[in-house]
C-alpha cells in the first residue's frame, strides 16, 4: 500500500514542475532578445482601377549590426516611398534599403542612427537547426509591437522546393504563430540566437491557423551580405512575346514600370510608373528575359559608387535615354 501511494504522489508532482521550467526559459529568451527586435513601417503607392492608391505596410525586423543594419522581409519594404523603424523604446528612425532579394523575400535596411535602447542580435548557425527544436518568434502581429509566440520547427525545405516564386531561399516550417505584421521579424532558438527571418504562412483565411514559413538566416546572409544584391526600386511586369509586341517594345523584351520608389535613382532620373490599370491578354498591367535582368542587377551591384549608367525607356511611342549614377551601398534604381 505504501508503494502504491508513493507512485501516485510522484505522478501528481511531475506535471506541476515541467511547465514552470519551460516558461522560465522562454521568459529569459524574450528578455535577452527583445531589444534587438524592431517594428518596420512603410508607405507606398499602387495602381488600381481608380488610379493611384496610397497604402501602408507594417512588418518586423531585427538589428544585426552596431552600424544600424536591419534584416526584414522584402515584401514589406520593396518599392516603398518611405521606410521607418521603431525600436523597443518607441523611438522612430528613418531607414533605406541597401540590399534586397524578392526571390528569397529578404531585405537589408540601413538605419539613419541606432538608438540607445536598441541591441544587436546574436546570429546563430541555421545549419544546426533540427526538426522538433523549440523556437521563438517576436514581432508586431496586427501592429501589436514586441509580441512573442513559441513553437517548434516542423520541417525543413531546401531552396526551390516549396515556393516557386521564391526559389533562392531555404525555408523552415514552424508551429510558432505567424500573423500579418510578423513578416520580417526574427526567429530565435533557445540560445537567444537568430536562426531565421519570418516570411509568410499558408492558410485558407490568411490567419495563423495555417503553416508558418521562415527563411533560414544562412540564406539571408548569403543573399544580402555575402552576395551584394542590387535593389530595383520599381515594381512592374516583364513584357515578352505577344505582350511585348502589343506594346511595340523595340526589343525582344522589356520591363513595364508600375510604380517607382521616391528618392531612388530611378525616381531622380525621371523613370515614371503608371496611373491606371488595363487588361491585356487577360492580365492586368499598369500603364530581355528574366536571366538578362538578373545579369544587369548583378553588374550594377558590383560597380563603385558614382558610376554613371544609362537606361532606355519607351514613353509616348518614343525611345528616350535617361542617365544616372549608382549610390554605392545605398544602391537604388
Amino acid at each position: 500500500m505504501k508503494k502504491l501511494v508513493a507512485v501516485i504522489v510522484g505522478v501528481a508532482v511531475l506535471p506541476t514542475f515541467a511547465p514552470v521550467a519551460q516558461a522560465q526559459g522562454l521568459e529569459e529568451v524574450f528578455r535577452q532578445v527583445n531589444p534587438s527586435v524592431v517594428v518596420v513601417r512603410a508607405k507606398g503607392r499602387d495602381v488600381g482601377a481608380g488610379g493611384i492608391i496610397r497604402f501602408t505596410e507594417t512588418g518586423s525586423g531585427v538589428l544585426i549590426s552596431a552600424g544600424g543594419r536591419v534584416m526584414t522581409a522584402a515584401h514589406v519594404v520593396n518599392g516603398m516611398d518611405e521606410i521607418t523603424v521603431e525600436g523597443i523604446a518607441s523611438e522612430v528612425v528613418r531607414a533605406q534599403i541597401i540590399s534586397s532579394d524578392a526571390g528569397a523575400d529578404v531585405s537589408l535596411l540601413q538605419l539613419e542612427r541606432v538608438t540607445a535602447a536598441m541591441r544587436v542580435a546574436k546570429i546563430g548557425d541555421s545549419d544546426t537547426v533540427r526538426i522538433g527544436q523549440q523556437v521563438v518568434v517576436i514581432g508586431a502581429p496586427y501592429g501589436l509591437s514586441h509580441s512573442m509566440s513559441a513553437g517548434w520547427i516542423s520541417a525543413r525545405w531546401p531552396p526551390n522546393t516549396i515556393f516557386r516564386d521564391m526559389p533562392l531561399a531555404e525555408f523552415f516550417q514552424t508551429t510558432a504563430t505567424i500573423n500579418t505584421g510578423n513578416s520580417g521579424g526574427p526567429m530565435f532558438n533557445m540560445a537567444s540566437e537568430v536562426i531565421a527571418i519570418v516570411s509568410q504562412n499558408i492558410s485558407k483565411s490568411g490567419g495563423s491557423e495555417g503553416l508558418g514559413f521562415v527563411v533560414s538566416i544562412k540564406s539571408a546572409q548569403k543573399l544580402l551580405i555575402e552576395r551584394k544584391r542590387f535593389w530595383s526600386a520599381f515594381q512592374g511586369v516583364l513584357l515578352t512575346g505577344e505582350l511585348a509586341a502589343m506594346f511595340n517594345v523595340p526589343a525582344p523584351a522589356g520591363f513595364l514600370v508600375k510604380t517607382v520608389a521616391q528618392g531612388s535613382t530611378a525616381w531622380d532620373m525621371g523613370v515614371q510608373g503608371g496611373d491606371r490599370l488595363v487588361t491585356v491578354g487577360g492580365k492586368e498591367i499598369a500603364v530581355v528575359s528574366e536571366d538578362n535582368i538578373e545579369k544587369i542587377r548583378n553588374k550594377l551591384a558590383s560597380v563603385p559608387a558614382g558610376t554613371p549608367f544609362k537606361i532606355s525607356v519607351l514613353r509616348g511611342g518614343k525611345v528616350i535615354e535617361l542617365a544616372g549614377k549608382t549610390k554605392g551601398e545605398l544602391v537604388k534604381f
